[in-house]
């Protein structure tokens, strides 16, 4: 039962509410509140009958993917990104402390943190060469007036002439030429 229903303006309000605080339910609606007996559920649900079935609703709803996934590829190259990166930052923020502790393992921990550095650099670089590389290689066939199918359908239509063409050849080759014009 709803705030609205709750509060409604009746000749007898303190009725009305009187009955609201009798027919207690638990926040989630279809519970009933501790103290209900299962025959004082049973008579409830019978007097509401087929006024008010309780609604299920799922705990979760899929939803589809805004974006493609990530070609194979790329993924990986950004989950190795992800974990230099995250290294890296371990290792600086230890130099770090190291320093402010004044110990021994200061300055080789800033030297490993330098080398990862560039190690973490390189794996962020290699993200973006991987995606470009595979854009480049097998198009992006996101929009339907992609250039790269465009390609493609072409090039199938020559394979398909040319294949054609062949058939033609071998066909004209069992026959023992008897398909040729001239016989120069």
């Amino acid at each position: 039962m709803g705030t609205a229903e709750r509060y409604q303006t009746s000749a007898d309000g303190a009725a009305a509410r009187s009955a609201v605080r009798q027919r207690a339910e638990a926040p989630d609606r279809d519970i009933p509140a501790e103290g209900h007996s299962a025959r004082a559920a049973g008579r409830d649900a019978s007097r509401q009958g087929a006024q008010e079935q309780p609604v299920y609703r799922p705990l979760w709803v899929e939803e589809p993917a805004r974006r493609r996934r990530m070609p194979d590829p790329v993924r990986t190259a950004a989950v190795r990104a992800v974990l230099l990166v995250a290294v890296t930052l371990l290792q600086a923020m230890v130099a770090f402390l190291c320093t402010m502790a004044g110990s021994w393992l200061a300055f080789p921990m800033v030297l490993s943190s330098i080398a990862s550095t560039v190690v973490a650099t390189w794996g962020v670089l290699d993200v973006w060469v991987t995606r470009q590389v595979w854009n480049q290689r097998n198009g992006v066939v996101s929009a339907p007036s992609s250039t790269a199918r465009a390609l493609r359908r072409e090039r199938r239509r020559a394979r398909r002439q040319a294949r054609a063409t062949e058939r033609g050849q071998a066909r004209i080759r069992r026959r023992g030429g008897a398909g040729q014009l001239s016989h120069s």
